[in-house]
């Protein structure tokens, strides 16, 4: 144990605490067992040791990853239980469903340590959500996902912006004190402004190593796959990354694929919950409802970069920011006549000549142009809709 807590101080010291992610403020840090996942690369690991760094005494607190080969001989509650004997009071477990069997394992600490806090972080969401059923009385759950259009603003150039409703933004009330021209800034998010790691070198290498280890590794071990499926995945994936958004058709994509039809929604759902793909359904219950699928995109603007390289679409970019920084706080679904809508609210995304024939005699109705600094009436640029979180 003392190497752990070697290797927990060394990541300690190396931590950085000059920006916090917006989720760190509406974690509720006082529960007993907390779990966050999210996609690989958007800053769990960041965010639990800044907590840390920032709140806690170290001496009773211990932060481990469950890949670590500490855990080959010895168990997550002997651990627990060792760690409480020393004074322990805070215990930090990192990607977690790497660790077998770890719910009921967890399930076993809480009620055996009522002294003890727990937060644990996940990246295989599919399988964090099948333990966390497990977990269902114990464990405050919480998603995370990449930089918002503010946050990319905050964290690579130092701006310091409030995050606006989407009434706001609708009001023509959302500014960028102090920025002339934002646009050749959000075109730089656009392209590398998703992932925090994109502040160091390498990022197109280390992405498509995320990419590779979620479709190869993540995925493959939560559904029992064997390795010619995992390839499958990849396939899909490359299909996706050419359309314009992508219509489904599973027939089609079945036989491309050497796959059965019910097996390709499968996939779609394991990728979409891996965070690299979104599904834009037809009725209500988030990203993630029950609807049926009319659209599928990659999860960000920045997988389109790096995965469909000449094959990136404009049209395909603007839809896919718009659907990606507006599902944190609400749900978005198709529109019957636009592209989305948003409660009340219908939208058409388009570029700064889409005029108004679509949402034209229609109440509640926006314009969201790309590439324009100001919006009028009821046209919105494209770029405020990434100040939402």
């Amino acid at each position: 144990m003392d190497k752990l807590f070697e290797q927990f101080k060394k990541l300690l010291r190396e931590t950085d605490t000059g920006f916090f992610r917006y989720i760190y403020a509406e974690m509720n840090w006082k529960s007993r067992m907390i779990g966050l996942t999210g996609p690989r690369g958007v800053g769990k690991t960041t965010l639990v040791l800044q907590h840390i760094k920032k709140n806690l005494d170290p001496a009773e607190t211990l932060y481990v990853t469950a890949e670590d080969f500490y855990f080959a001989d010895n168990r997550l509650i002997d651990l627990a239980g060792d760690f409480v004997k020393r004074g322990g009071k805070y215990l930090f477990i990192d990607e977690i469903h790497k660790y077998k069997d770890w719910a009921k394992e967890l399930k076993l600490i809480y009620d055996y340590h009522p002294e003890l806090y727990v937060v644990f972080t996940g990246s295989s969401v599919l399988d964090i959500k099948k333990g966390a059923s497990d977990l269902s009385r114990r464990a405050v759950m919480y998603n995370m996902q990449g930089l918002s259009f503010r946050e990319y603003l905050q964290l690579f150039h130092q701006m310091t912006v409030q995050p606006y409703s989407l009434e706001e933004i609708l009001g023509h009330k959302a500014e960028l004190p102090g920025v002339k021209h934002p646009l050749p800034l959000f075109e730089d998010y656009l392209k590398k402004g998703y992932y925090p790691f994109a502040l160091e070198e390498g990022f197109d290498m280390k992405l498509q190593q995320i990419v590779n280890q979620t479709l190869e590794t993540d995925i493959p071990l939560y559904a029992g796959m064997n390795v010619s499926t995992g390839r499958k995945l990849k396939q899909l994936l490359a299909i996706i990354a050419k359309s314009v958004p992508f219509k489904p058709n599973m027939t089609c994509i079945a036989t491309a694929l050497s796959a059965s039809r019910n097996n390709i929604t499968d996939y779609c759902l394991y990728i979409e919950e891996a965070g690299m793909i979104a599904q834009l359904r037809d009725s209500t219950g988030g990203i993630r409802g029950l609807g049926k699928v009319d659209k599928i995109y990659l999860d960000n603007s920045n997988l389109i970069y790096s995965l469909a390289n000449e094959n990136s679409n404009a049209g395909n970019i603007r839809e896919t920011l718009f659907l990606n920084q507006l599902r944190v706080n609400y749900d978005v679904i198709v529109s019957p006549i636009a592209d989305f809508r948003i409660g009340d609210y219908t939208f058409e995304v388009g570029g700064k000549n889409k005029g108004l024939k679509q949402i034209q005699g229609m109440e509640n109705a926006f314009i969201v142009r790309d590439d324009i600094e100001l919006g009028y009436l009821n046209t919105i640029p494209l770029w405020q809709f990434g100040l939402t979180y």
